[in-house]
């Protein structure tokens, strides 16, 4: 495994582990899976594990399996305050708490506020004593690093950077991304500034793997060269050394595998002429199809009418690049087939989801859109017919 330092000389694996595509089982995390997987990337180097109080029941199945490996000291812990939740520090210290009792630690060596999205935030925030409260963490060291993640645009990224002493921030990033978030040109001005960063979206929600349109994955199907989309997408990372450390959620060993394989091969300025003419191929490609630029971060529900978001999109770009009878059919499944709906037509229009997206979709026109072409007649007949026989 190859290692990259933070701001205060530690080193960090260059593929960190993130846990929130853990595989779920019954609606809880698949613990013996996701132990499994864990191990193989812990023997493997990996260092950086990363989670969220916001993703359920994450930071307890982490806690419990790196109980069970017992391996807390090898590796770093980093997880989040979502400070859109919180009125005051008393709040905040409780749910520093109950993170530390999910991840049974009792400290946190990298710690984020969640989704910080510009300086009033955080300067409304300071006002309610968060950055002494954070001051008291550091110094009792149980919390060793504090940083931030972001989904917006450059400008506020840049902002935020210079609002306070950061040691480590986390941004979007890809090569679908890099003149969009907070771009190469934030990456550039924190790595200027001396602070480490953490990636996250390297695959853009599966975008660049699995989602990709026909003709993109006929692109690598016909390569001389036998490069994978997400071999790829992480060398196009690592190549740059103002790149930290990319997370990947894996969910199967053969994923753990290749992601460190891919890892250990691949240092700054890897990327050569060919990666980088069968990228620009690759985008030109996803560029004819997609048609809503969704990650699937999910910070958009829930939806008040039970609307899966998502899911919608997912199905509605699936259409123009895997088909358009086999999306229906998954769309179908993913929002008919339920005991309550999640049908993009149910929207009403409240305005909530947008508020919430990183990627500023206009989330209730796309609906409209994806629900006009997804939802025909023999969906509308199937959907009836579903409830009338309770065939959920």
């Amino acid at each position: 495994m190859q290692y990259r330092k933070d701001k205060k000389g530690n080193d960090i694996s260059v593929l960190g582990y993130g846990c929130m595509r853990f595989t779920r089982k019954g609606g809880s995390v698949d613990l013996d899976k996701a132990e499994r997987e864990v191990r193989a990337a812990v023997a493997a180097g990996v260092n950086y594990f990363d989670t969220a109080y916001v993703y359920p029941g994450n930071e307890a199945a982490v806690g419990e399996i790196m109980e069970r490996i017992g391996c807390r000291k090898e590796i770093s812990l980093a997880t989040k305050l979502p400070h859109y939740l919180i009125r005051s520090v008393e709040g905040a210290e409780k749910m520093f708490q109950e993170e530390l009792r999910h991840l049974r630690t009792d400290y946190i060596d990298y710690y984020l506020m969640h989704m910080l999205t510009d300086v009033p935030t955080w300067e409304k925030l300071k006002k309610l004593g968060i950055a002494d409260w954070i001051a008291e963490k550091l110094a009792s060291g149980q919390i060793r690093h504090i940083g931030f993640s972001y989904h917006g645009n450059t400008a506020d990224f840049c902002g935020l950077l210079d609002a306070y002493d950061w040691d480590f921030c986390q941004i979007q990033y890809n090569y679908l991304d890099e003149q969009s978030q907070a771009g190469v040109k934030g990456l550039h001005y924190a790595h200027q500034k001396g602070i480490p960063v953490i990636i996250m979206e390297p695959l853009r929600g599966g975008r660049l793997v699995g989602l990709l349109p026909e003709t993109a994955k006929e692109l690598f199907l016909k390569d001389e060269e036998k490069r994978t989309p997400a071999e790829l997408a992480f060398r196009w990372l690592y190549s740059q050394p103002e790149v930290t450390c990319v997370l990947s959620g894996m969910n199967s060993l053969e994923m753990v595998e290749e992601n460190v394989k891919t890892a250990e091969a691949s240092a700054p300025g890897c990327l050569t002429e060919s990666d980088r003419t069968l990228v620009e191929k690759v985008k030109e490609e996803i560029a004819k199809s997609v048609k809503v630029g969704c990650t699937g971060c999910g910070y958009c529900m829930p939806c008040p009418k039970g609307v899966d978001i998502p899911g919608t999109f997912l199905c509605y770009n699936a259409m123009y690049s895997e088909g358009k009878r086999a999306a229906r059919a998954d769309y179908l499944r993913c929002t008919a087939f339920r005991r309550d709906t999640a049908s993009a037509s149910q929207c009403i229009g409240c305005g909530k989801c947008e508020s919430h997206c990183p990627q500023q979709i206009p989330i209730r026109q796309e609906l409209k859109n994806a629900a006009g072409e997804l939802e025909t007649i023999a969906y509308r007949a199937a959907k009836t017919a579903i409830r009338l026989f309770g065939l959920w």
